[in-house]
């Protein structure tokens, strides 16, 4: 069983444990990080659903710098809208992080399933993603990586709260409150990352303004398949409010995000600032249903997995539903309507630039997925739906997705 590990200060809140599945229950794999898998498990004595986070010992050579600040970092959190880590164990192989558990699916996995969605809906996400990461920023945290892949759904209801997860790129700010490394994800990542200059909690609310573009519009405010094209687009800034898509789109959801995206983190808005704008503490932000285009957006550009997925939160909704879990639980899976289909494309899930893949050869043997859950996991090369307005050839800044008329946003 589990004994306390009190050798010293960094080890006294591991539990030493000689097989963890005397403890645990494994039942699915959820998907793979960096140099960790995510398995979906059931604590035996309680009955209690998690997410525990495998991490072979020997994966980590070199690396437990790394993982060691993300559990410094997981152990201070407690906010309401971030994944909690609620228990650490470890064997002579192995590190094990017990988080709690999400069931609600992805951010735009829930939103195409929608028939009914607006700015208003978007403005209450980026909201709860806002209050979120104030609170990391009151504790000196940076998150470094926030994309809508690291964005759940706490559970199946059509009124669940958002839930921000993967703090592997984490950094307590120092005294300095200036960073310099190389992190994050391409498309997501700040001006000033790219440039290799000293940043700070200012790129949070970058990658904020690049979650709330998406959200308004169903595609990325950069893109290029070249990482050199797409780099310089971000350098200069060179992001544009696309018409027709954001004709029925507020001017103040585009000031907002304007506000969120500018090039000069010293006059980019703080997370404070931003919850203090109309489109968010107002009521500027329209009620008009921009559902059809924005899904069929999103269908169209996150649709095939270039990468190993991150996170398989359907598997979650559909294990649970097999288990058929008691009242509370069970009762809030079933009564919903927003379960993924089956036949739904995931979303594309993006690549950490930080640290490269590693061999999780040595993880204890986990049961296989049913084939259903295993479809979900696998790179969707089918053909995209052809409902879309004629493309235009030869853009002069390529875009993921049909455009017609540019209109320039203010920068």
């Amino acid at each position: 069983m589990a004994k306390e590990n009190g050798e010293s200060s960094h080890g006294s809140w591991k539990k030493h444990v000689d097989d963890i599945k005397k403890i645990f229950d494994f039942k699915e794999v959820l998907g793979t990080g960096a140099f960790s898998e995510v398995v979906m498990a059931q604590e035996k004595v309680t009955g209690k659903m998690v997410a525990i986070k495998c991490i072979p010992k020997k994966a980590l050579k070199g690396k437990e710098t790394s993982i060691e600040n993300e559990i410094a970092v997981l152990r201070k959190i407690k906010h309401e809208n971030i994944v909690a880590l609620e228990d650490i164990y470890e064997s002579s192989n192995h590190l094990y992080l017990i988080m709690q558990l999400v069931s609600g699916g992805e951010l735009f996995d829930r939103i195409v399933e929608k028939g009914f969605y607006t700015e208003m809906d978007a403005s209450r996400l980026i909201r709860q993603v806002l209050d979120a990461v104030n609170y990391l920023h009151s504790m000196a945290i940076v998150h470094r990586d926030l994309k809508p892949e690291n964005l759940l759904y706490f559970s199946p209801d059509d009124d669940s709260k958002i839930m921000i997860s993967d703090f592997g790129l984490s950094k307590m700010e120092g005294t300095g409150g200036v960073m310099a490394t190389a992190c994050g994800t391409p498309g997501y990542v700040a001006p000033e990352v790219l440039a290799q200059k000293p940043y700070s909690k200012a790129v949070d609310c970058w990658s904020i303004g690049v979650i709330a573009y998406i959200l308004l519009c169903g595609y990325p405010p950069f893109y290029d398949e070249n990482d050199s094209k797409l780099f310089e687009q971000i350098l200069k800034v060179d992001y544009e409010f696309d018409a027709p898509y954001w004709d029925d789109i507020s001017d103040s959801a585009k000031d907002f995000i304007s506000s969120l995206m500018e090039k000069d983190p010293e006059k980019r808005f703080t997370c404070d600032q931003a919850l203090e704008h109309p489109w968010i503490a107002g009521d500027t932000a329209l009620c008009k249903n921009i559902h059809e285009s924005v899904s069929r957006q999103m269908r169209k550009n996150f649709a095939k997995s270039k990468w190993r997925q991150a996170f398989n939160a359907t598997a979650v909704i559909r294990h649970m539903r097999r288990l058929q879990l008691g009242s509370s639980f069970g009762s809030s899976i079933q009564s919903t309507n927003s379960v993924p289909n089956p036949q739904s494309r995931a979303p594309a899930k993006s690549q950490s630039v930080d640290c490269a893949p590693l061999s999780l050869k040595n993880c204890p043997p986990i049961a296989p997925l049913p084939s259903a859950v295993k479809a979900c996991n696998q790179d969707s090369d089918g053909p995209v739906p052809q409902d879309d307005p004629p493309v235009v050839p030869e853009l002069t800044r390529p875009r993921p997705s049909t455009v017609t008329v540019i209109h320039t946003g203010t920068k």
